[in-house]
């Protein structure tokens, strides 16, 4: 591809960046050291909220009935509407320091929040991009408006959907959806066809709260916590019924084809401190990745049937609560080609000097070798989105559409939207060395070998949007694809509706970072290093 000529408030921009470059490393940084987790990004969101009222934002704070969302919008007049995000969520067990060797953070234990994808980054890198736009559009007096969604809890698909049923995307000419590269061949690239799929998560909880009405009163127990008392098996029992027959019976819900995964987590189960009742209550979530909805579906119909089984067995009830149910993503060839035209001004990012000594440090510290270049080559190169399919479909049926699941997706069905991909640090391998999750996770924390990535996204994010604002052919016709694809625009004969028909599930147990007379720690206490 011939590298584009940059206007003049895409060359603003582009300065922009470099000279809050020291910014972004540090806030970066700043993220990492959080590690939140799902629905319980406290800290996250309220240092984003803080940081978009100093830039000028008005910022809605709790968007979408969610606690750690938000919605903030910049407008210079009349104009498109240009749509940006940041995600900030962690994954509980994945604590990792910003160093060269396997440690947690300082005062915690490996069992909290760490960041993996990295989602600090990611924010981060869309921040930049929204803030050099938003200073090239008052420089150059472009007219239009900025919206800057916050979205928590990614990692079990939580706030898009609930965005995108409440309007959050909606009159949007563009929408510009960055992720780090996180599996070949995507990597500085963008989506072409082939957009993620569905994505179902759902809390099933167990309730015994009559666990004396198991059998008959016959034993003559004067009370139900007798120990000669004859009750339910309780929650515990049936989470583990529901446990092992979902996992007996996965091979018999979906077909062998289509690149699905089921995975599950336990929340809660019974009560530590009781010594002969049985549990009251446990909770066990699902997460169903999936290409279709209709997969997605009839997955959630095994699950209901175990679930009811495992209750009746058990003495128990069950309830169901939905944590996402996520839309499989819609294909725009013209904001991909806008997006990638600008990553290819970009140019790929590129590792220095230092940070390649620290990732050999990381290498020989992770039990691998030290090689003189110790980052895969992919990661300094750009590969067009149309190449990135070719080889992507090698591996799949020609008959599916979609592939993995995340939920950005949500938005492609309200707006153009492009998913556009930069290479963060991921290490070669001598001699086939499996790297530990580790020391990927403390590359995305390092500064000197994350910053390339932050760095290079933000600078795409920035000439997206003023290409979408500056250039009206290229709006249109993104827009046009979009109202074709969808066959007639929102509500159109190919349009998919949201899913979402729930409240925010955010009163649940999710793990997080408690306060007590002891201190502040994760929920899982770190052993005493006194």
């Amino acid at each position: 591809m011939e590298k584009p000529v940059t206007t003049s408030a895409q060359e603003t921009a582009l300065a922009c960046i470099d000279g809050i470059q020291p910014l972004l490393s540090a806030w970066t940084r700043t993220i990492f050291d959080f590690g939140e987790t799902a629905w319980r990004e406290y800290q996250s969101v309220a240092w984003y909220v803080d940081r978009l009222k100093r830039e000028g934002f008005s910022v809605e704070e709790g968007s979408g009935g969610m606690p750690t969302a938000f919605c903030a919008h910049w407008t210079n007049g009349e104009g498109p509407t240009i749509g940006m995000y940041a995600e900030y969520d962690a994954v509980p067990g994945n604590c990792q320091d910003a160093a060269t060797v396997k440690q947690p953070r300082p005062g915690l234990s490996v069992e909290a929040g760490g960041h993996t994808d990295p989602h600090s980054g990611l924010g981060i890198g869309s921040l930049g991009g929204l803030l050099a736009t938003k200073a090239a559009m008052q420089q150059h007096n472009i007219q239009g408006t900025l919206r800057f969604t916050g979205e928590p809890a990614e990692k079990v698909r939580g706030s898009k959907p609930i965005h995108a049923a409440k309007g959050y995307y909606d009159g949007l000419a563009g929408m510009i959806s960055f992720h780090p590269f996180y599996m070949l061949p995507l990597c500085n690239t963008a989506r072409w066809d082939t957009h993620c799929g569905a994505a179902y998560s759902m809390i099933y909880r167990f309730v015994c709260d009559e666990p004396e009405n198991w059998v008959r009163a016959s034993d003559g127990a004067p009370i139900p916590q007798a120990h000669s008392a004859v009750r339910a098996p309780g929650a515990n029992d049936a989470l583990m019924m529901m446990y092992m027959a979902s996992k007996a019976l996965r091979d018999s819900m979906l077909t062998h084809q289509g690149g699905w995964s089921i995975s599950e987590a336990i929340l809660t189960a019974g009560q530590a401190t009781a010594d002969n009742l049985p549990a009251g209550l446990a909770e066990i979530q699902y997460m169903i990745r999936v290409p279709t909805i209709a997969m997605a579906e009839q997955v959630t119909a095994v699950f209901d049937r175990n679930a009811e089984a495992a209750a009746k067995m058990s003495g128990c009830r069950y309830e169901r609560h939905w944590v996402s149910k996520s839309r499989p993503g819609l294909a725009n060839h013209a904001m991909a080609g806008t997006t990638y035209q600008a990553l290819s001004t970009v140019g790929a990012p590129q590792w220095n000097e230092e940070a390649r000594a620290i990732a050999r440090e990381v290498q020989v510290n992770a039990g691998g070798e030290a090689t003189e270049n110790p980052f895969i080559d992919e990661l300094e190169r750009l590969i067009s989105p149309q190449e990135a399919e070719a080889i992507l479909r090698r591996d799949l049926p020609p008959s599916q559409v979609n592939s993995t699941s995340d939920d950005y997706t949500d938005m492609s069905w309200h707006a153009p939207t492009s998913r556009f991909y930069v290479a963060r640090p991921a290490l070669r391998s001598a001699n086939g060395h499996a790297y530990p999750s580790w020391a990927m996770n403390a590359l995305g924390g390092i500064s000197t070998t994350i910053d390339p990535m932050v760095t290079c996204a933000s600078k795409t994010v920035a000439l997206t949007a003023l290409r979408l604002l500056e250039d009206k052919a290229a709006r249109e016709a993104a827009m046009d694809e979009f109202v074709k694809r969808t066959g007639g625009g929102v509500g159109g004969a190919n349009w998919i509706a949201p899913l979402c028909d729930y409240e925010p599930p955010i009163n649940f147990r999710w793990p997080e970072y408690v306060t007590t007379p002891r201190g502040r720690d994760w929920w899982i206490p770190a052993a005493s290093t006194a």
